[in-house]
């Protein structure tokens, strides 16, 4: 593997997925876990030292051991991590005016990290400070438009470093270089849906080895899905699956997903506990507190459809954007608590069992294909397990979720009639509580405004908003302000991911 030590950057992630994009197998390390021990134990063929938020030269800036730079393996240093092993190698860290966005580089070097590249290229800058000396022993290999060093490497040493961002698109020759680099290492190009099923497989035997009664919570989505077929394989008849339907699914979502379960082999117990979900949901406003009861209420219900058998095990289908935004990586801020992460009860006896914890949702698809599950199942769009109550700003009324749930049947409607629905990454409406005065059937009437969300992505973590022909848009926007009588607005999202979120709560 080629291990990513993680200083809290917020492209951390995605150094990783495009690691796993050129077939090897990447894994991420809070920079607080490395040790010699660490490396002992997982043995890998490279480090990547990530970005973060600090400074170096700052007293309380995140650290780790200078014998990390003296090991035989190639060690690739981005943006903090290019600048802490400047640092640690003698160099000079200073504040500078910055880098953000598009920024030119003239490369100096085209071999080695830099084989493929041109004399100038465009890479993806994000800092604030920058090396005002390079450390004795190292050779500048590239400069920014603004003559900051870009990037470097030690004379004798496989230590390497980069001020841009690789790992993200806008650095065009950024997956190149990650390629020369995994070259570099020798690391083995061997990650493969296969691979994945080999490992999810120990991980499974481990955990659920103590396991007498396992209890899967499905939805009818890839990610528990898949992680409920998994499960079955070596759990057998330990294995109990369950369907609570919240109330705040899709428009004839429960009959769909059992269907579906049921023609995987998959029978579930069926719990309709809607009333009391809404109810729960009576009078809560905020976002964090919705995600929160709606986590602990399915433990609840989960329990009690037992009949009083005890589970030992849960099985949920968490994948790691659900990990990182919920902040359960160290470094990491949290965005919204994930019902299947924070907001689990802390009364909760049972052990948690996340097979596809360190999985993104385009490496659980190619995993729902090879395991023989059908591509409608493998290319179903994402949905949350709070439902439509975390697309519904404000309190969760009556009136409100009909109207989302309208809209949103609607939305994927049109998409799907005009052959558009396998583009997007999720398509949905969103209600809340603000009115726009309207005239319907020549009389004033005030009602609600709806937003539609309709966003193209890999993995969830960023997203960019799904540029329509106009006459799609207006289209879906005629339908569900004709068809939902309480609505007079609809608009289009267009903000990407960052700064938005692709949810609204």
């Amino acid at each position: 593997m080629i291990l990513v030590v993680n200083f809290g950057g917020q492209y951390a992630h995605l150094i990783t997925r495009r690691i796993r994009d050129i077939g090897v197998y990447a894994e991420i390390i809070p920079y607080t876990e490395i040790s010699p021990s660490t490396i002992e134990e997982k043995k890998p063929k490279a480090l990547i030292l990530s970005g973060g938020p600090s400074s170096v030269y700052e007293p309380s800036a995140p650290k780790i051991g200078s014998w990390i730079l003296e090991m035989d393996i190639p060690v690739l240093g981005i943006c903090y991590g290019f600048q802490l092993i400047a640092h640690m190698m003698g160099g000079e860290v200073r504040r500078s005016k910055g880098e953000y966005g598009p920024t030119k580089v003239k490369v100096l070097e085209r071999e080695g990290l830099f084989a493929g590249w041109g004399e100038e290229e465009l890479v993806w800058m994000s800092h604030s400070d920058h090396i005002a000396r390079v450390p004795e022993g190292f050779v500048v290999t590239a400069l920014s438009e603004n003559g900051y060093v870009a990037a470097f490497r030690h004379e004798e040493k496989p230590i390497y470093g980069v001020q841009f961002h690789p790992e993200v698109k806008h650095t065009p020759k950024g997956k190149l270089l990650l390629e020369n680099f995994a070259a570099m290492s020798r690391a083995e190009k061997n990650w493969s849906p296969e691979r994945m099923v080999q490992l999810i497989d120990e991980y499974l035997r481990r955990e659920l080895a103590d396991c007498k009664s396992i209890l899967s919570a499905v939805s009818g989505g890839v990610d528990s899905t898949v992680a409920t077929v998994l499960v079955s394989r070596i759990a057998g008849d330990r294995l109990t699956s369950i369907f609570v339907n919240h109330g705040l699914l899709r428009k004839d979502e429960e009959k769909e997903v059992l269907n579906l379960l049921r023609g995987l082999g998959i029978n579930p117990i069926y719990v309709n506990a809607s009333e009391e979900f809404l109810f729960a949901l009576k009078g809560v406003e905020d976002c964090e507190t919705k995600r929160k009861i709606i986590g602990e209420k399915f433990v609840e219900v989960f329990s009690r459809a037992l009949e009083g058998r005890r589970f030992d095990c849960l099985v949920q289908g968490t994948l790691y954007p659900d990990v990182i935004e919920s902040g359960g990586e160290v470094g990491a801020d949290r965005i919204k608590s994930h019902h299947n992460v924070a907001a689990l009860p802390e009364w909760l006896e049972a052990k948690v069992v996340e097979p596809l914890r360190y999985l993104y949702k385009d490496e659980v698809r190619s995993l729902a294909r090879h395991l023989g599950l059908p591509d409608w199942v493998a290319e179903r769009h994402p949905f949350p397990g709070p439902g439509l109550g975390v697309r519904i700003i404000g309190e969760v009324t009556e009136d409100k979720l009909r109207i989302v749930r309208e809209a949103s049947a609607i939305v994927e409607g049109v998409l799907r009639e005009r052959g558009l629905y396998s583009k997007a990454w999720q398509a949905f409406a969103v209600v809340g509580d603000d009115r726009w005065v309207g005239v319907k059937g020549d009389a004033r009437v005030e009602g609600y405004i709806v937003t539609v969300r309709i966003v193209e992505s890999e993995d969830a973590m960023t997203a960019d908003w799904l540029k329509l022909p106009p006459d799609v848009l207006n289209e879906i926007a005629r339908r569900i302000t004709s068809e939902i009588p309480e609505v007079t607005m609809v608009t289009y999202s267009i903000t990407t991911k960052p700064p938005s979120t692709i949810e609204p709560c």
